[in-house]
C-alpha cells in the first residue's frame, strides 16, 4: 500500500493506493498541527507512514510535510498535472 497527500489550502486530502494504483480508502484532514497529525496516525492505522507521495512539498504541502519527516516518514515530492492536460482530461480528486 502506498500513502499519498494532496495539499490544498484548507484541507489536505490523503490516499491509499495499491502498488497498481487502485484506490483503496481515502480522509481528508485540516490544514493544521492538529489535522498533520490526525493524518500521521491515519497513515499509521493503514499501515502506510514508511514513504508518503505529497503534491506541492514547498507551497501548502509544506506543513504536512515537516510533520511526515519528523515521524520518520520518507516523503517523495509528487509532480502536478499540467493544467492543458487537467483540462483535456479532468481531475479525480
Amino acid at each position: 500500500m502506498i500513502g499519498g497527500i494532496d495539499s490544498h489550502k484548507d484541507t489536505i486530502h490523503v490516499a491509499v493506493i495499491t502498488g497498481l494504483g487502485v484506490d483503496v480508502v481515502d480522509r481528508e484532514f485540516t490544514t493544521t498541527q492538529a489535522g498533520y497529525h490526525e493524518a500521521i496516525d491515519w497513515l499509521r492505522t493503514q499501515d502506510c507512514l514508511d514513504v508518503v507521495g505529497v503534491e506541492g512539498t514547498s507551497s501548502y504541502g509544506l506543513g504536512v510535510t515537516t510533520a511526515l519527516r519528523e515521524a520518520g516518514a520518507r516523503v517523495i515530492e509528487v509532480n502536478r498535472t499540467r493544467a492543458a492536460e487537467r483540462q483535456r482530461k479532468g481531475k479525480s480528486d
